[in-house]
């Protein structure tokens, strides 16, 4: 009786799981399909994630000084 009790907790916590990764799987693709399909997309990745500066524009940099020594 107890295993079958214990299988039950074991289905229900794979459900969730489950529904978690398929969740994550949805956002994943919709990613896929933006990148595929949308150039906006792959350049706020680029500026984001490589320092992608356009033709013509200017990076400007600010660096906070450091009070802490």
């Amino acid at each position: 009786m107890q295993e079958g009790w214990q299988l039950e907790q074991r289905i229900e916590m794979l459900r969730g799981e489950n529904a978690a990764l398929l969740n994550r799987n949805n956002a994943l693709q919709a990613e896929v399909d933006d990148l595929k399909t949308g150039h906006d997309v792959i350049e706020e990745k680029a500026r984001r994630e490589l320092g992608f500066v356009g033709k013509d524009e200017t990076f400007f940099q600010f660096i906070e000084p450091d009070h802490a020594k």
